[in-house]
């Protein structure tokens, strides 16, 4: 089925312990669930890596009997127009020293990412949903204005990790057109327990520890 446009980002800040959500007051990214929106001027590309992987051949008797398909290693290239400075540098872990500076503990924050997109006639959505994982931003291009602005957006990667209420998947995709799509549980399964009519959080299915 073919896909158009980048309707929106979602992220959310999870435990990495148990991927239940972080409330707002103590989440780097002030909030609950952050929507990519207007306020970041968007998200130009969301390009999504390593879903399915790697297929390795098994031959005998001269010719190929079988084939094994290793773990998915899902990542995300994300290329956001403006994030504000706070959230860009929390979202891989440096936080500010209140003197201006952004600096990092050692240990990195695990975020839960939604990805939505749209089938051909716009009357659909398709979510690309990882339930917890890692960001980083491993190069800054920086380049000299000319007679034209040379402007350089955030450009992170995320790392998609095992999530316990995906049956321990990295990744899990979601249609709205299905019969059975529940936005709530959505948004329960990806976002660790978050409630979306309310607010209020419950255990995702799987977590804890134990």
């Amino acid at each position: 089925m073919a896909i158009v446009g980048l309707k929106m980002v979602r992220i959310a800040q999870v435990d990495p312990l148990t991927q239940a959500i972080v409330p707002k007051e103590k989440s780097v990214l002030g909030t609950d669930v952050l929507e990519i929106d207007e306020t970041f001027f968007g998200t130009k590309t969301a390009n999504i890596t390593g879903i399915e992987g790697t297929l390795t051949k098994v031959y005998g008797n001269n010719v190929q009997m079988d084939a094994m398909v290793g773990g998915s290693a899902p990542a995300i290239a994300l290329d956001v127009n403006n994030l504000g400075f706070g959230i860009s540098q929390g979202l891989v872990g440096r936080l500010s020293d209140g003197k201006g500076g952004f600096v990092s503990d050692g240990s990195k924050p695990h975020f839960a990412v939604s990805v939505e997109s749209q089938t051909l006639d716009r009357k659909e959505s398709v979510f690309f949903n990882f339930g917890n994982g890692l960001f980083t931003a491993p190069t800054q291009n920086i380049g000299t204005d000319t007679e034209n602005q040379t402007r350089q957006g955030d450009n992170l990667t995320f790392t998609a990790l095992s999530t316990k209420a995906f049956n321990k998947e990295p990744f899990k995709p979601y249609f709205t057109g299905d019969e059975g799509f529940d936005m709530a549980n959505m948004y329960k399964e990806t976002f660790g327990g978050f409630k979306l009519d309310t607010g209020t959080v419950t255990p995702p299915e799987g977590g804890g520890n134990k």
